[in-house]
């Protein structure tokens, strides 16, 4: 199908009309030489799709940040696609857009990219994370601009947050941090050094996640019967206070309860951490 140039953004950008709506399509030097109207070679084209909502802001994006920069994000979202094998939300491409610009000009200012929530989203979206390596990798290749693992774990919440029937951005952030908070509870309560590269932080944190979303959506938890409660509440008593606490605030800040089952599982996961942290020191 031939499609006629609406409106220019860039060399690479076009909006198109088709079907009685507006388009975005891309391609290298898309509008290079061309004009309203014309003609656009299908065989530069590469990505057609609609923005629903806040086209107007995407397009004054296009419009007015660097063209490299746009297209390295749209390079970081099919290269995520790709890995992922599914469609992201439209949105990314405002999103990640917007965040990767911002983030490369403040480096280039001599700010520093920081990102506190990055073990936990180590831990929590391994295969985004690692779409996130890539993408810095690829902002070094074409930039010259060497950005640091923080900012991985930055691409990595956009790359997530735009899965199709994910939570949003606000929603991640939130689970993320409360995810986080819990931890330093438990760092504070166990006094170990925790290995956050190691399977049992891995595990922990996991299952801390899938329990959110498991009050959250209000499923049942996982059981455990009352002989084997017992067993694991007199057995690993401080780790047992230790997941008493991080439940306590969590209800008292995010109004979530974890149940009597819940509470166990967490204290085997916080066991096999301390465990596994007294192991790290002794070999020391």
């Amino acid at each position: 199908m031939a499609y006629r140039i609406h409106r220019i953004l860039n060399n690479n950008v076009v909006v198109v009309i088709d079907e009685g709506k507006e388009k975005i399509v891309m391609g290298p030097g898309i509008a290079f030489q061309k004009k309203k109207h014309d003609i656009i070679a299908n065989g530069k084209i590469e990505k057609i799709f609609v923005m629903e909502e806040e086209s107007e802001k995407f397009q004054e994006l296009l419009r007015t940040l660097p063209e490299e920069h746009i297209a390295i994000a749209e390079e970081i979202i099919s290269y995520a696609e790709g890995e992922l094998r599914a469609p992201l939300s439209n949105h990314i491409h405002i999103g990640l857009t917007d965040h990767l610009s911002f983030a490369i000009e403040r480096l280039q200012q001599g700010y520093q990219i920081q990102n506190r929530l990055l073990s936990e989203i180590k831990a929590l979206y391994k295969k985004e994370y690692k779409i996130g390596l890539w993408g810095i990798g690829l902002i070094k290749e074409k930039l010259g601009i060497e950005m640091p693992d923080d900012e991985a774990g930055h691409i990595a919440l956009h790359i997530h947050t735009a899965k199709m029937d994910t939570v949003s951005m606000g929603k991640a952030l939130q689970q993320t941090t409360l995810i986080q908070d819990m931890i330093e509870i438990l760092k504070k309560e166990l006094q170990v050094d925790i290995d956050e590269e190691g399977m049992s932080y891995q595990r922990l944190v996991s299952h801390l996640r899938f329990a959110l979303i498991r009050m959250e959506e209000e499923e049942n938890s996982p059981l455990m019967d009352e002989d084997m409660l017992q067993l694991v509440r007199t057995k690993f008593k401080r780790e047992f206070e230790c997941a008493v606490k991080m439940a306590d605030f969590t209800h008292r800040e995010y109004h979530l309860q974890f149940s009597d089952s819940e509470l166990a599982y967490i204290t085997l996961h916080i066991q096999r951490l301390g465990e596994a942290g007294r192991k790290s020191v002794k070999g020391d």
